[in-house]
């Protein structure tokens, strides 16, 4: 995860560009500094927020600040990410938080960079050169609930032994136990095996042969494995083609005949452990079973810091609300940030640009939504993580469907996840008041894809149904009347007090929402960007002091104040 680089003026954008490019980070700024990546409302805020995403942070400002902005949420210094504050000069770096865990070894590379002191001030830094806890790359301690008595020890002068291993052995004050992150756990399993099963045999095979779990780099399989439940579920698991794991036969150990009848190479697990640990690497526990799943172990000569193989690509379907940053999820601004390609239509892509940090862009033009879609599949498909951009709701006349129309035709084992979205019809009817309070229906009026006759038949149900009704797409320069047709659909069930809710541009500069009766609304006030919201029968609207005119729809409390 790239660092956040946190500034408060414009003063400090010289510096924060300069760490940004040595240090591959993203700059916070407010909204009255033009040049950073992330723009922010509130300070203390978005340093909170990056600092419970466990996101290391180089704050260019005083120490008070972030101090004051994490301190509610400190809770285990085993897990918090680090915290520097540098000076605006770059004069100092100061590390706050995770001293041995980042914050130390960052706070030496920005003073590096900008010529300054890094301000180290934990005693086993200053006293040792560095502390026990200060893990290099690829590396994990595996009884961190010694190095504090294993500090005070060396800080007295005794021995602490420091050892490095694969193997599951207890350390104690005097002996420190490191684990290089360079085992490779090669999976295969029966379509729809238990992921309790894979599991266990992967726990009873590491215990059998007295390896650490924390020696694990990743998991590996064969790409034809991507969306078996019990493979995905242990996470960070890396596939090979079964072309990958046929170079790999001549080092396993026990081929099956069986296993290649079935998908085409005589070794899963064996072979892509093999292909995970490299060239050099070693087959150290060959294939194990269970009933129904395989388990092979491979070690690396080295911590694995670079995979080989490619992850299960991901198509994010991601709705960015009405527009505007205030409004848009912090789900949907985090996989904007930590995705490798946007797809989308041009203006949705520019609408989400706060969040851009190196993706690849895809765009569309306007009604190219099944090429949108095969485009983000097909670079899923080559393990790449996708945006797929949609304004409102990924799944309200969105892309959503269709992604999985496509996957239901043509059948693929890309993983997909929708990231909803305030829609337009919930922002226009928060602005207007709550027009949607009581039961409601959204119909599009364009026949592009559906006919005029089922559009005119729904509308009518949602009349006699005395629905509030949310109009997507009311107008085009191709379709003049089927607003017309249905409001005079509408205007037979409904009285002509009736409020309708006329929004258009959402959250943009030039957002427009107006309120007027039924018996005045005029079509021909729309257009293509403009969601229409008439409400039912018991809809009111009503003037408040400030000149203002609102619009809701009652639930039914009414009835309960009589009772």
């Amino acid at each position: 995860m790239k660092p956040a680089i946190f500034i408060l003026a414009a003063s400090a954008l010289p510096l924060a560009r300069k760490l940004k490019q040595e240090l591959d980070g993203i700059i916070h700024a407010p909204e009255s500094v033009k040049g950073g990546d992330v723009v922010y409302v509130k300070a203390r805020l978005e340093v909170a927020r990056l600092f419970k995403e466990s996101r290391s942070i180089i704050g260019l400002c005083a120490s008070g600040i972030l101090i004051r902005a994490v301190a509610p949420h400190l809770n285990d210094k085993h897990v918090e990410p680090p915290v520097v504050a540098v000076a605006e000069d770059g004069s100092s770096a100061v590390p706050l938080l995770g001293g041995h865990h980042g914050a130390n070894e960052l706070a030496r590379k920005i003073a590096g960079i900008t010529g300054g002191t890094a301000a180290i001030t934990t005693a086993s830094d200053v006293r040792l050169g560095k502390a026990f806890e200060e893990l290099e790359p690829g590396y994990v301690l595996g009884n961190s609930q010694d190095v504090k008595s294993a500090t005070v020890a060396a800080l007295r002068g005794e021995t602490v032994e420091r050892r490095e291993t694969v193997a599951a052995e207890s350390g104690g004050p005097s002996k420190l136990i490191y684990h290089p992150r360079s085992l490779v756990v090669g999976v295969g399993c029966e379509r729809g095996v238990e992921p309790e099963e894979l599991r266990t045999l992967i726990e009873e095979t590491f215990d059998e042969h007295g390896l650490a779990r924390e020696a694990i780099a990743h998991y590996a399989s064969i790409d034809l494995k991507e969306d078996e439940a019990a493979v995905t579920a242990l996470g960070n698991v890396r596939f090979f083609s079964t072309k990958e794991l046929n170079a790999q036969s001549y080092r396993v150990m026990k081929p099956s005949e069986i296993v290649r009848a079935e998908v085409g190479t005589p070794s899963v697990a064996e072979a892509a452990a093999l292909a995970a640990a490299g060239p050099d690497g070693e087959l150290i526990v060959p294939k194990t079973k269970s009933k129904r799943a395989t388990v092979a172990i491979a070690q690396a000569p080295a911590p694995i810091l670079e995979p080989r193989g490619r992850v299960r690509g991901t198509v994010h379907v991601v709705g960015l609300g009405p527009g505007a940053m205030a409004t848009r999820s912090p789900e949907a601004t985090r996989i904007l940030q930590s995705t490798d390609d946007w797809v989308g239509y041009q203006l949705y892509l520019e609408l989400a640009s706060d969040c851009r940090d190196g993706q690849i862009l895809h765009s569309f033009p306007l009604g190219a939504e099944e090429d949108r879609c095969r485009q983000a599949m097909t670079l899923a498909k080559r393990g790449r993580q996708v945006a797929l951009v949609c304004s409102g709701d990924a799944g309200i006349y969105a892309m959503a469907a269709l992604v999985y129309e496509l996957i239901d035709l043509a059948p693929c084992r890309i993983a997909v996840n929708v990231v909803p979205g305030i829609s337009a019809f919930q922002a226009a009817a928060a602005k207007a008041g709550a027009l949607i309070g009581h039961d409601f229906c959204c119909i599009s009026l364009s026949d592009l894809l559906t006919p005029w006759e089922t559009i005119e038949a729904r509308i009518e149900a949602a009349a006699m149904g005395d629905f509030v009704v949310a109009f997507y797409n009311p107008r085009s320069m191709k379709r003049q009347d089927q607003l017309s047709r249905a409001i005079e659909i509408l205007r037979e069930h409904r009285p002509e007090t009736t409020p309708v809710v006329v929004a258009s541009n959402l959250g943009r500069p030039e957002e427009s929402v107006a309120i007027t009766p039924l018996v005045e609304f005029d079509p021909a006030n729309v257009d293509m960007l403009t969601v229409v919201l008439v409400g039912s029968s018991q809809s009111k609207s009503f003037k408040r002091g400030d000149g203002r005119t609102y619009a809701y729809t009652p639930r039914g409390y009414a009835k309960k104040r009589q009772a």
